[in-house]
């Protein structure tokens, strides 16, 4: 037998052979999985706006990046796609929930569902919409200057949404509503966001490209 097809020979046992698979194509894709899941977990992850309850801000298709860094005080390692937690643990804040904040929450109703809202009450204040603003211990919200850019709707049917209503947030819980709220369920209906559901906080648009930008 030539050198020639000696060499052929070897070369196709090892491409065939496990060590071969292992090593150029299995580790390294289960490194990239666990990296990927790290990285999902503590850092960024990607979500997708499938209502119009934050127009014009977010619109349906709007692809945005959620930073979780320091920012929801828990780690949670959630099986992607069926979205089952299978650790849970506090971690340290390196930035507390801010108003105005578009914040992404597991939805307190329904664990499996996640809901996008912009953050309007912290614990211990108190919330009221009146002629289309909003009303922080009795006094209208100009800070963040986001807040004079839309219109709050009273929902009087509501348990939360009632005119002159005074909303107590509870200690550890938020107040959210979509910035299109006329068209959005929000605090108004089901009540406040436990701080143990926060995911993290809305950073940008990725995706349509036309669409390219911060999320604020």
């Amino acid at each position: 037998m030539s050198d020639t097809k000696k060499e052929k020979n070897q070369i196709t046992y090892k491409t065939w052979s496990w060590k071969w698979w292992w090593y150029e194509w299995i580790q390294p894709l289960l490194w990239a999985f666990v990296l990927a899941l790290v990285i999902r977990a503590f850092i960024v992850q990607a979500f997708k706006i499938p209502t119009g309850s934050m127009r014009m801000t977010l619109i349906e298709g709007d692809r945005i990046l959620v930073n979780k860094f320091g920012y929801c005080g828990r780690f949670e390692l959630r099986i992607p796609f069926i979205e089952k937690n299978i650790l849970s643990f506090p971690m340290i804040t390196f930035r507390e929930p801010k108003r105005g904040d578009i914040i992404v929450f597991r939805y307190p109703v329904d664990g499996k569902r996640d809901f996008v809202k912009r953050l309007v009450g912290l614990g211990g204040e108190v919330i009221s919409i009146k002629d289309g603003r909003i009303l922080v211990d009795g006094k209208i919200v100009t800070d963040p200057e986001i807040f004079e850019k839309f219109y709050y709707y009273n929902r009087p049917e509501w348990a939360y949404g009632k005119p002159d209503q005074e909303i107590h947030v509870p200690e550890g819980q938020y107040f959210v509503l979509g910035d299109n709220s006329a068209e959005s369920s929000d605090s108004r209906n089901w009540g406040f966001v436990p701080r143990a559901n926060l995911i993290g906080k809305a950073m940008c648009i990725y995706y349509p490209f036309k669409r390219l930008g911060g999320a604020k």
